[in-house]
């Protein structure tokens, strides 16, 4: 498996709005480069680009959310890495033939698919692999 590059860094955020206050300034932004809701993940995001790898910042739409329970567990604070790969599927078969495991398989997002490789293997990381083109980042 080939890692093109970090594709984006995620903060587990309990207030979005309040957190957007607190990032902006440093980030130098007034707003998100990309702010959407992913139902299916029970997530809100505001993404801002940061060179070419994202930086987001992500608050569970309800208690029950991964994001939610992360925050209960151990604070707000960094939940995900993500690599960005040719094939996200490519990327599971190989690296569930050297014993790494997932939570799950591929997921849909936008014109992609993307995996969460289990913590308790890669150090207490939740590292995500992500096979987004990112073609709007390229037309900017």
């Amino acid at each position: 498996m080939k890692v093109n590059k970090v594709d984006h860094i995620c903060i587990a955020v309990k207030n979005l709005e309040e957190a957007k206050k607190v990032w902006e300034p440093i980030l130098g932004k007034s707003k998100p480069d990309d702010a959407y809701i992913d139902e299916p993940e029970k997530i809100r995001v505001a993404r801002y680009w940061v060179g070419e790898v994202g930086f987001e910042l992500m608050e569970s739409t309800t208690p029950d959310g991964d994001v939610a329970k992360f925050i209960e567990k151990r604070g707000e604070g960094v939940m995900i890495i993500s690599f960005n790969v040719d094939n996200t599927r490519k990327a599971i078969d190989e690296l569930k033939g050297n014993g790494y495991p997932f939570i799950g398989g591929a997921r849909p997002f936008r014109d992609c698919e993307f995996a969460f490789i289990h913590p308790k293997k890669v150090n207490g990381v939740l590292l995500e692999l992500i096979d987004y083109k990112w073609n709007e980042f390229k037309k900017k």
